[in-house]
């Protein structure tokens, strides 16, 4: 299995970047590094356990700082991670945090909850920008093929079907980058949407090559 985009993570390697004075880093931003990508590859194989763990002592490192805004930072890597599994909470570990944060990090959390209302792309993360102008200008291509990071893509894709503007080839994209990549979780989530979509069409062939899609899938989860 392929080990998470390291784009989603760049939010936490900001925060290194900017408090290093000293050859090394604290222990503590390489602790929390470290952890946070383990909850992400955690989370995306379906192993929810470790993932919490993880997300704990990435937490718990950042915070001995002190530091609302950056721990601000990590909940904003966790809720984008749930929203490429679609699973939705309205970022609640950021939004208790919030009024710590930046406007950039505050404007990506609307993003990843749909609420794109006055919101500036220029102060969204760069693969995320032109999805904003672009989405709901097409209803036959994919919107989020463009994005060349998997799990930005899976973002992308999971802020879409919030949204009600994701495109049939959207979620074929979707579905083959969780695939590709060997993530369970998103893969299951993204699966159920194409079997929901296929019985809507009264598709039988589709839906039955779905469901063994997932039956396979579930059945390397045991």
């Amino acid at each position: 299995m392929k080990a998470p985009s390291t784009r989603l993570l760049a939010l936490l390697a900001v925060l290194l970047a900017g408090c290093r004075s000293t050859p090394l880093p604290p222990d503590w931003q390489t602790n929390a590094h470290s952890a946070l990508k383990s909850f992400s590859s955690a989370y995306l194989s379906g192993n929810t356990r470790a993932a919490e763990l993880e997300f704990a002592r990435a937490r718990s490192e950042i915070a001995s700082t002190g530091r609302g805004d950056l721990v601000a930072r990590a909940e904003l890597v966790r809720c984008a991670t749930r929203v490429a599994s679609l699973e939705f909470d309205n970022c609640a570990g950021f939004q208790a945090l919030a009024q710590d944060a930046s406007a950039s990090e505050r404007s990506y959390a609307a993003y990843l909850t749909g609420h794109w209302q006055g919101l500036n792309p220029a102060l969204l993360p760069a693969q995320h920008r032109a999805l904003l102008t672009a989405a709901g200008t097409t209803r036959d291509k994919s919107l989020v093929n463009s994005i060349e990071d998997p799990l930005s893509r899976l973002v992308a894709a999971g802020v879409l079907l919030q949204n009600g503007r994701l495109t049939p080839a959207d979620i074929v994209a979707a579905t083959e980058t969780a695939s590709a990549q060997g993530w369970r979780r998103p893969l299951l989530a993204w699966l159920g949407v194409q079997a929901q979509r296929a019985q809507e069409a009264g598709d039988r062939d589709a839906s039955a090559r779905v469901q063994r899609r997932i039956e396979l899938v579930s059945k390397s989860l045991e």
